[in-house]
């Protein structure tokens, strides 16, 4: 007898969530009497360090004690001391404190450390009784008003367990990026898949454990977690975090039924805080806010001096589901307009009403330099055409053109300088100019993208040649290789490198350069080099 999944609730209420949070977050030595240090198994570490949420004078620190060194199970709380220094050695410390690494929170901390000097790399380290992590590094962004002349950006996504290693970090690492962008589907919930690689352990992930476990897996791969600790992360999820294709409060289709999507979602959304470098104000209502449908608040904006602003956007949480699915089943498909009479639907949004207000906001006060978007997937028109037929995928834009509209309109209402659209998803990639109108070959050209490859999970797209002539606004497609992207800006132009690794069944592959593109600022022109 197939036995109905059980979706766990965690029992924390939403003052005792903020006193955790706090107590997390704290840049204060507790008293002695406070410690809570029980003997450690084996290495708390062992899931390594991360920062993130970097701006001009704070950082988020991560870590969380590994559920194989607590002395039993359901252990209680754990204090852990942190430093942040100028230097390696740590002989000039210029941060220090203790957090609380609670069992509510799967034992994570997050130390929320602010007051610190603008454009400055930092080194930072943890300890827990007598064990010791690994040092990180990350950094502070210049001042928004403050002159910068370069910053490179790793942007990447999509990394499957079973389709292969996650090489390609240790060549991003080698890159020394300033900042890795993660653009969703760092997990996936899948038990397993056809020719793996390496399997991942336990089944589908359906509950609040098998969430952690999961993360879990993925961290112990070791080129993730040196590239973790080698600078900082801004992060954003896609559907892979909660269930393959899932749309706002509305199912997605993995193969296995949710009787209770909010309780899986709410699970879903907390492993996700537990594991990423992320302020406690994400969460809106706490975690018990999570399980009456709040929001988890991830969509933000940070600026890099007066070189860039960056844009993290959200397109699961606030959703209207897809439309024209084929059998009616949830989910995706590829879908005729023609045959779909909700397709052009203006009140059907990607991003939500809110969110999109708080987009044209931000738009309206955008860098003058250049203004980088990182969301979950390809933004520009792909029509997969059958015959005189259309065709197109209805989980991305293609699947919301009147939001797209919308977003192209605030673009050029704010007259928004230099738009860079980076995306992931579709395990490809594509390189184009953002239209003012898709529809109309002719139409300006206001912006470009780069949507990238995946860090190791396959592609199921087909070869790309066919639809690149199909579809003119891009330049350049590839369906092949896996890898991430690494984007250069100054003041005068932009430069995008697109690097793929030989082989990512393979542990210890190759890394080249499968094609670079540049842009001249003012001109939204790609020229290959």
């Amino acid at each position: 007898m197939r036995r109905t999944p059980r979706y766990h609730r965690p029992m924390v209420d939403r003052r005792r969530f903020l006193e955790l949070a706090t107590a997390c977050a704290t840049t204060l030595w507790l008293p002695r009497s406070a410690w809570s240090q029980p003997r450690l198994r084996s290495d708390p570490f062992a899931l390594g360090v991360a920062s993130g949420s970097p701006t001009h004078e704070s950082i988020v620190l991560w870590t969380r004690i590994a559920r194989s060194a607590l002395p039993w199970t359901g252990s209680g709380e754990i204090t852990v001391r942190w430093e942040l220094a100028d230097d390696d050695k740590f002989k000039r410390i210029v941060r220090k404190g203790q957090a609380i690494a609670s069992p509510a929170l799967a034992h994570s901390v997050h130390v929320e450390v602010s007051g610190l000097d603008p454009d400055r790399w930092y080194f930072y380290r943890f300890q827990a009784g007598d064990s010791q992590s690994p040092v990180g590094r990350t950094r502070t962004f210049p001042a928004p008003d403050a002159v910068a002349t370069r910053l490179r950006i790793a942007y990447a996504s999509c990394q499957r367990w079973e389709h292969g290693y996650f090489s390609a970090y240790r060549h991003m690492k080698n890159d020394d990026p300033d900042v890795v962008l993660f653009l969703g589907d760092y997990i996936y919930e899948y038990p397993n898949a056809k020719n793996a690689v390496r399997v991942p352990t336990g089944g589908w992930v359906r509950t609040l454990d098998e969430f952690r476990a999961r993360y879990a897996l993925h961290k112990s791969d070791q080129d993730l977690r040196a590239m973790h600790a080698a600078c900082p992360w801004l992060v954003v999820w896609d559907d892979h975090e909660v269930q393959n294709d899932y749309g706002g409060t509305s199912a997605g289709s993995s193969g296995i039924s949710a009787p209770d999507f909010a309780a899986l979602r709410m699970a879903a959304y907390q492993a996700y805080y537990e594991h990423m470098p992320l302020p406690s104000s994400v969460l809106t209502r706490a975690v018990a806010g999570l399980a009456d449908g709040a929001e988890m608040r991830i969509f933000s904006t940070v600026r890099f001096g007066t070189l860039a602003s960056l844009y993290l956007i959200d397109d699961r949480q606030y959703r209207t589901p897809q439309v024209c699915n084929r059998d009616g089943k949830t989910g995706s498909s590829n879908v005729d307009p023609a045959q779909c009479a909700e397709w052009l639907d203006p009140v059907r949004t990607l991003l939500g009403a809110h969110q999109e207000r708080w987009l044209d906001d931000a738009f309206a006060h955008g860098s003058a330099g250049w203004n980088v978007l990182g969301q979950q997937t390809v933004f520009g028109a792909r029509d997969f055409r059958q015959g005189r037929r259309q065709s197109f995928w209805n989980d991305g834009w293609d699947g919301y053109p009147a939001a797209r509209a919308r977003m192209i309109a605030s673009m050029r209402k704010n007259a928004l300088a230099n738009p860079v659209v980076l995306g992931g998803d579709i395990h490809q990639n594509w390189v184009g100019h953002v239209k003012a109108d898709y529809a109309d070959p002719r139409s300006a050209a206001i912006g470009v993208e780069f949507c990238g490859t995946s860090i190791s999970s396959r592609s199921d797209g087909g070869p790309a040649d066919a639809q690149l002539a199909r579809n003119p606004h891009f330049v350049f497609a590839d369906a092949e290789r896996r890898g991430y992207g690494i984007v250069d800006l100054t003041p005068k132009s932009l430069s995008t490198s697109l690097r793929v690794v030989d082989d990512v069944t393979v542990r210890d592959t190759s890394i080249a350069t499968l094609a670079r593109f540049s842009v001249e600022a003012g001109r939204s022109a790609i020229v290959a080099e």
